[in-house]
C-alpha cells in the first residue's frame, strides 16, 4: 500500500521490553499524520515474548504478530515480516528499546526524499564499537558506501528488500547488497540508548568471525559470482599450472640428473586434480546455494499468524 510504513520487529526472547515497546510505537502512530504498521516476529522465543505480544494485540488489535516454529535468526525474521508487510516501506527496528520510536518518521521523512534506504548512525555508547567499527571500515573500503554506519535502525522501500537475496545472518550487509542492486541510500544520527531489558544476542567470538566470513561471502556473491571464474577459475589455474611446473621440473631431473622421486609425481597429480576440482566444486556449490536461497519461502519458516 502506498504511503504505508510496515514497521518489523524481530523479537527473540525480549518478554521484558514488548509492552513497552508496542505501546511506545502505538503512541508514536497516533500522533503521526502517516500510515504505519507494526509487525512483531517472535523467533521462536522461549520466555514469554509470545504471550506478551498477544496480550499487547488484545489492546491493539491491528499488530500483526508471526511465530517461527524455532529461532532462525535476525535475517529470517526480516523476511518473514516483510512477506506479510503491506507498506511501501520497511523500517527495521530492534525490539530491545536502544532506539527511539520517535526517529521511525525522521527515517521516513529521509526516504520519501528520494532514497532507496536510510539508515541510522548511532550516537551514543555502544558496547559493540570496537567491532561494529572494524565491519563498517572493511564495508566501506569493500562495497564504497556512502555512509559510515549500516548496523543500525533503517529504513527502506519494500522493493529493495523484495530484489534482495538474503541468507542466514546477511541483516549485517542489507546496504552492501542493495548499493551493489543500484539503490541510492543515506545515513542519519539516531541516538543509541542502554537496553531496556534482557541481554544481546549478538555478542561473544563466534559472532565476530561468522561476521567477518559473511562479509567475505557477500563480497564474492555481490562482485566475484558474477564472474565465477575470477575467483575459482584463477585459483584452480594456479593450482592446476604449479602442478605442471613442478611436473616439468621432475622430468628435467629425471633425465639430466637420473634421479627419480615418486612423491613428486603424486604432489604434481594432488595439484593438478585439486585445481580442477576446486575450479568446478566451488563454482557448483555457490550456484546452487544461491538457487536454494532463491526457492526457499517465508511460509517454510512460519509457524503462525494472528
Amino acid at each position: 500500500m502506498e504511503n504505508l510504513v510496515s514497521i518489523i520487529v524481530p523479537a527473540y526472547n525480549e518478554e521484558g521490553n514488548i509492552e513497552l515497546l508496542v505501546n511506545k510505537l502505538f503512541e508514536m502512530i497516533e500522533n503521526r499524520e502517516e500510515n504505519y504498521e507494526v509487525i512483531i516476529v517472535d523467533d521462536g522465543s522461549t520466555d514469554r515474548t509470545l504471550e506478551m505480544a498477544l496480550k499487547m494485540k488484545e489492546l491493539y488489535p491491528q499488530l500483526k504478530i508471526a511465530k517461527h516454529r524455532k529461532n532462525f535468526g535476525l535475517t529470517q525474521a526480516l523476511i518473514t515480516g516483510n512477506s506479510i508487510a503491506n507498506g511501501d516501506a520497511i523500517v527495521l527496528f530492534p525490539a530491545d528499546l536502544q532506539f527511539d520510536v520517535k526517529d521511525i518518521p525522521r527515517l521516513n521523512k529521509r526516504l520519501r526524499d528520494g532514497f532507496d534506504i536510510v539508515t541510522g548512525k548511532k550516537i551514543g555508547k555502544y558496547e559493540k564499537k570496537f567491532v561494529s567499527k572494524i565491519y563498517n571500515y572493511l564495508s566501506k573500503k569493500l562495497f564504497n558506501l556512502p555512509i559510515t554506519d549500516q548496523n543500525s535502525i533503517k529504513i527502506m522501500k519494500k522493493i529493495v528488500l523484495d530484489s534482495l537475496t538474503l541468507r542466514k545472518d546477511w541483516h549485517r550487509y542489507i546496504v552492501s547488497l542493495a548499493i551493489e542492486k543500484g539503490f541510492t541510500v543515506t545515513e542519519i544520527p539516531v541516538k543509541l540508548y542502554p537496553r531496556y531489558s534482557g541481554s544481546s544476542k549478538f555478542t561473544g567470538f563466534k559472532r565476530v568471525i561468522i561476521g567477518l566470513f559473511d562479509l567475505v561471502a557477500v563480497k564474492i556473491q555481490t562482485s566475484l559470482m558474477k564472474k565465477p571464474m575470477l575467483l575459482f577459475g584463477t585459483s584452480g589455474g594456479v593450482l592446476v599450472l604449479l602442478g605442471i611446473l613442478i611436473g616439468f621440473i621432475a622430468i628435467l631431473v629425471r633425465i639430466f640428473g637420473h634421479m627419480g622421486y615418486r612423491p613428486i609425481v603424486y604432489l604434481t597429480m594432488l595439484l593438478i586434480l585439486s585445481g580442477l576440482l576446486l575450479f568446478i566444486l566451488g563454482f557448483i556449490a555457490e550456484i546452487l546455494a544461491t538457487i536454494v536461497d532463491k526457492i526457499e519461502k517465508p511460509e517454510d519458516f512460519i509457524d503462525k499468524i494472528y
